[in-house]
């Protein structure tokens, strides 16, 4: 039996979210710049993991994931409110990233990074849901296999050291691509859980 861990798997789609009648494009993966993960190491979600680490380079696949499968319930214990002072640089309120609507990277006290949308901003506090952008969502995969292959050990360690905080130390939701490992394109695939003792990181 083939090992499936390990494996350097690129992957080129389309993600929607799935309603009743409609699918609500979200975004896409392409060929030029694929999404990227090592399988075994839990840095994706585990059923989209499952659907695509047999399939061979170039085939084709759709595939949808439940709410559960994918990243739960929206959760009201996980919208918040911090103090402005958090978001604050040398003494000033930080307009330019803070506003309604901003997605901002944050941080709890353990050191773990995700992120927040920013509902509303007032005098003393920033309203902050902590809930994933595509909680409470069926997420509909659909793409084509770009890469499948045993993973080399520089590739491991290079994903090690980013799960470790080494590096950029974020995962693929922090840096938008920019971790140079990969990750590359899909910023919805990595798992953030855990409440919010938050520190503003730019």
């Amino acid at each position: 039996m083939e090992n499936k861990q390990n494996k350097l798997i690129a992957v080129a789609y389309k993600l929607y979210a799935a309603g009743e009648k409609t699918l609500e494009f979200i975004e896409e993966a392409t060929d030029e710049q694929p999404f990227q993960f090592i399988s075994g190491f839990g840095f994706t979600l585990d059923e989209f993991e499952r659907q695509v680490v047999d399939l061979e380079k170039g085939a084709e696949f759709e595939f949808t994931l439940t709410k559960e499968q994918a990243y739960g319930d929206v959760y009201e214990d996980r919208i918040v409110d911090l103090e402005r002072e958090i978001f604050s640089i040398n003494g000033h309120f930080d307009h330019e990233h803070v506003f309604e609507g901003a997605i901002l990277p944050l941080q709890n006290e353990e050191g773990q990074r995700f992120q927040g949308k920013v509902l509303s901003v007032g005098e003393e506090s920033v309203k902050i849901d902590l809930n994933h952008p595509l909680a409470g969502k069926e997420l509909n995969f659909k793409g084509h296999i770009v890469e499948t292959r045993e993973a080399t050990k520089e590739e491991i360690q290079h994903l090690l050291n980013h799960m470790s905080g080494e590096g950029c130390g974020c995962g693929c939701d922090d840096c938008g691509g920019g971790c140079d490992d990969g990750c590359g394109h899909d910023h919805h695939h990595h798992h953030h859980d855990g409440g919010c003792g938050c520190g503003h990181c730019h």
